[in-house]
């Protein structure tokens, strides 16, 4: 797909899913909790944009986070209804406790940020974060194996890690790192991770030279169909982002910037 026809299918689907995002939707019929798009019911008398925020894992990976600024985003996700809370695994004991008997999900991220561990240490780290009460699992996948066309070995890596996720409970989202792959490795990738038994595909880590962008939601979505979902994340600071992300297809974002895009959302109606 070229620069110019991806531009154009945005600006196709762009403002239609815009506007459905702005208006009142029917009610939808209950979805198993493991579908890709299943996301947890926000507190009707919580602040901000219910919807918006149940598709929205509110964020903290920085190395120096510390244990007052985890307990903070699991009182905001809380209190604004987000679909999880997304931190590195040590801290996923103390987020599965903060938010036990909520709807907020707990997430981890394996083999973050770069990928680039061994298989075994991957399954490992997901055993150790779903025992401590994650269940969602952002892994990244081997950037390296990709781009050098391994591609049977990157499937095979992300398969040992959705049986794990799957066998225990849990959702798997392969974070693809956009910024450092072709079109055609992203493609590829959406493709493995499809044949593997993935959930979600995920853009960035946050921590390379790029994150989401409308181009690369368009061609993920474009590419697993509604198989699985999509996550966008990296950059996403504002409600116009998140928006531009959805209209793009994706159905799960993932953000620091959470309470500024909700909160931007209800001073908007």
């Amino acid at each position: 797909m070229t620069d110019a026809e991806l531009d154009l299918l945005v600006a196709q689907i762009g403002e239609e899913f815009i506007a459905r995002l702005g208006r009142p939707q029917p009610a939808a019929e209950a979805k198993p909790a493991t579908g890709y798009d299943a996301a947890p019911s926000a507190a009707a008398s919580g602040p901000g944009d219910a919807k918006l925020a149940a598709m929205i894992d509110h964020t903290l990976l920085r190395a120096d986070a510390t244990r007052g600024e985890i307990l903070q985003i699991c009182e905001e996700a809380r209190r604004f209804g987000f679909a999880s809370v997304c931190v590195n695994s040590s801290w996923v004991p103390l987020v599965s406790r903060e938010l036990r008997g909520t709807a907020v999900k707990t997430c981890t991220v394996v083999g973050f940020p770069l990928g680039a561990m061994s298989t075994s240490g991957k399954v490992l780290e997901t055993e150790e974060a779903i025992r401590s009460g994650a269940t969602e699992v952002d892994m990244v996948l081997c950037v390296g194996l990709l781009r050098g066309g391994e591609t049977l070995a990157v499937e095979k890596d992300i398969r040992a890690v959705a049986e794990t996720c799957h066998r225990n409970g849990a959702l798997l989202k392969v974070i693809l790192e956009t910024a450092l792959l072709t079109d055609e490795q992203k493609v590829t990738a959406c493709r493995l991770s499809m044949a593997a038994g993935a959930d979600f595909v995920k853009t960035s880590t946050g921590f390379s030279k790029g994150g989401a962008t409308a181009k690369d939601i368009v061609l993920m979505r474009s590419t697993v169909g509604p198989a699985l979902g999509v996550k966008a994340s990296g950059g996403i600071r504002n409600l116009a982002d998140a928006r531009t992300m959805i209209a793009a297809g994706a159905s799960r974002i993932g953000a620091s910037a959470s309470v500024r895009i909700v909160q931007e959302a209800a001073a908007a109606r």
